[in-house]
């Protein structure tokens, strides 16, 4: 009978198992993309090193916690509990860091549109293709309905579901007119930038990021609990054997 319960080392190393394959798979991706890591380098894009820091620790503390298991080696097992306490932290870091640059960009790109906005609603051919955009895909204004100042046009109409009125797409989200502005009473309220999924795309990558480093830091957590489970049945059954040793001595 080992140290370590067999269905707890099983499912241990079967999950590290997972994870040195998917080590594998990244030193292979970054082996078939290195022939633009060179270009990227020179055009200024990120550099592969990091890449590769990740993918080669995956595969070699993947390794240590197989080896840690199979072994019931207890150093090798607090040095795997060491490598993924220190794993959360920085992929919870990560994590709090994408969040922030995720806000900061929206911020950015809200920003800059802004600016851009103030020169295009200004020339009538821009306003008349709005107008017509706003009647297809039932928006107002390319990032809010206050891009139309005062004035706000009939293309921004909106028929709440209960009213009498129906959108040729179904029901659509209204909200009234503002004060001292004139129009429709009932306005869509979305805006066009939102209809188009201008900024949908750099969410997603964000949402992307997000997820992966929160679920390697759940990952690490749980690679953390398991590990201080197998460290604690260890020196329990390390300690047992010492003591019935000295009393057979004795």
């Amino acid at each position: 009978m080992g140290k370590i319960n067999g269905c707890l080392k099983c499912l241990f190393v079967f999950f590290n198992g997972i994870s040195a394959h998917i080590g594998c798979g990244l030193i292979y991706l970054l082996v078939r993309v290195q022939s633009y890591s060179s270009q990227l380098s020179t055009a200024g894009g990120p550099s592969m090193a990091w890449g590769w820091v990740f993918a080669i620790g995956v595969v070699g503390i993947s390794c240590l916690g197989i080896y840690a298991a199979r072994a019931e080696n207890l150093i090798a097992l607090r040095i795997f509990a060491a490598f993924m306490g220190i794993g959360l932290i920085i992929m919870m870091i990560c994590g709090i860091i994408v969040v922030v640059a995720k806000n900061n960009v929206k911020e950015l790109f809200n920003n800059a549109s802004a600016e851009m906005e103030k020169t295009y609603m200004a020339d009538e051919k821009f306003r008349g293709m709005l107008e017509e955009l706003q009647k297809t895909d039932h928006c107002c204004g390319m990032l809010s309905f206050e891009d139309w100042d005062k004035t706000i046009p009939d293309s921004c109409v909106c028929y709440p579901a209960s009213g009498g009125g129906v959108n040729p797409s179904g029901p659509s989200e209204c909200i009234s007119r503002p004060e001292g502005s004139s129009g429709p009473d009932k306005i869509f309220k979305r805006s066009c930038s939102e209809a188009l999924g201008v900024f949908w795309w750099i969410n997603l990558i964000f949402q992307i990021m997000m997820g992966f480093s929160f679920g390697l830091a759940v990952t690490a957590l749980l690679g953390l609990l398991v590990s201080i489970m197998m460290i604690h049945q260890v020196k329990r059954y390390d300690s047992g054997r010492g003591a019935s040793m000295a009393m057979k001595d004795y």
